[in-house]
């Protein structure tokens, strides 16, 4: 089957009884695309656990921009943007295709605002560094819908909910990024401990009762959370990606925390199962 009749395949696929289930998956550094540690183990997990999706959504801290777009190309690039690690990082390619069919389906789901079909950007570390852990093989199509900068914490929760009926085809939505994200405070160290200052760990506690009291207003309004909230999320690439999982989630969902652990004092690498 090539790509043209695998789209055309995956485009007529029924609706079905279940949810796919949506995954907010704190990323953390670029190294976990190359290593085998906790986190990654409990990402190939999940890859051996959960039911093969017809297709990836994935909503990534690293793909900011002044306006909406999914990536529609037959086979996005595999992005390195990063600099200062191991050429053994840069070296990794990960050739799953696209999807444009699912890219033209997004188009027309989300009717909150235009969204523009890409064919430049394809796959950044956000989402390749997890999704070849979860699904090695790269035998999954994956499309990246990107994140407007420019727009406030209540738009990206309004827009993401728009995308529940994808979770109906067997598409697989992923929000990468990570709930405690502060690069200038990190404990240099401690980069190898799984250490966590003090506020770090509070804040990190917060949003995860927030989030099983499904709490979502708060979490949308998450500045007036904890008189230093500014220091978990300095800017909110990396938070936004939790608000688009959070959308998601229906009354008949449960939440499994996974990978719940600080890292370097600055970072938390909490995930979540919806579904």
């Amino acid at each position: 089957m090539d790509l043209k009749e695998l789209h055309e395949w995956q485009s007529t696929l029924p609706y079905k009884d279940t949810l796919q289930p949506v995954l907010f998956v704190g990323h953390g550094s670029p190294m976990n695309a190359i290593e085998t540690n906790e986190f990654t183990r409990q990402w190939k997990q999940l890859g051996d656990t959960l039911e093969p999706p017809t297709a990836i959504l994935c909503v990534s801290a690293h793909w900011l921009t002044n306006g909406t777009f999914v990536t529609a190309m037959e086979m996005p690039k595999t992005i390195h943007d990063f600099g200062g690690f191991p050429q053994e990082l840069f070296a990794i390619d990960y050739p799953a295709p696209g999807m444009p069919s699912l890219a033209e389906d997004i188009q027309h789901h989300i009717t909150s605002t235009h969204v523009g079909l890409d064919k430049e950007w394809g796959l950044d570390h956000g989402t390749w560094s997890v999704v070849k852990h979860i699904y090695p093989q790269a035998n999954i199509p994956v499309v990246q819908l990107s994140i407007d900068y420019f727009k406030p914490p209540e738009y990206h929760y309004n827009l993401a909910k728009q995308l529940l009926d994808l979770r109906k085809k067997g598409v697989l939505i992923i929000g990468s990024g990570n709930m405690v994200h502060n690069l200038k405070m990190i404990a240099w160290n401690k980069i190898e401990e799984t250490f966590g200052f003090d506020w770090a760990l509070e804040i990190n506690n917060v949003f995860k009762s927030k989030i099983l009291d499904g709490n979502h207003l708060d979490l949308i309004r998450y500045q007036q959370l904890h008189k230093e909230i500014a220091k978990a999320i300095p800017t909110p690439d990396h938070y936004y990606p939790l608000l688009y999982a959070l959308a998601l989630q229906t009354p008949q969902d449960d939440i499994q925390f996974f990978n719940d652990k600080p890292v370097a004092g600055s970072l938390t690498m909490t995930s979540l199962k919806i579904g």
